[in-house]
């Protein structure tokens, strides 16, 4: 008999099971709030950047274009990399 442990999975009882799925739907909500500024601020860029009346500040609407797409970037990196930590301790 050895003392290592065994690389099976053991079983959850149903209060363990029930924090995994909250855990999960908590990440998935996070990354939908990220996913909800992404399009407020690319939205946002937009309309600066189409309409005459902004014209004099065309170059927040293009910062905040990009800025959108770094928020989205940063939103699915921490999405998945929340969802490969969970696989990974349960």
């Amino acid at each position: 008999m050895s003392d290592k442990p065994s690389k099976e999975k053991k079983q959850l009882i149903t209060r363990d099971w029930l924090a995994i799925e909250r855990t999960k739907l908590a990440n998935e909500r996070t990354f939908l709030a990220y996913f909800r500024t992404f399009l407020v601020i690319l939205g946002t860029g937009l309309t600066i950047i189409k309409l005459e009346f902004f014209s004099d500040l065309e170059y927040y609407g293009i910062i905040l274009v990009i800025a959108s797409a770094f928020i989205l970037l940063i939103g699915i990196y921490r999405l998945f990399k929340v969802k490969r930590n969970i696989r990974k301790h349960y």
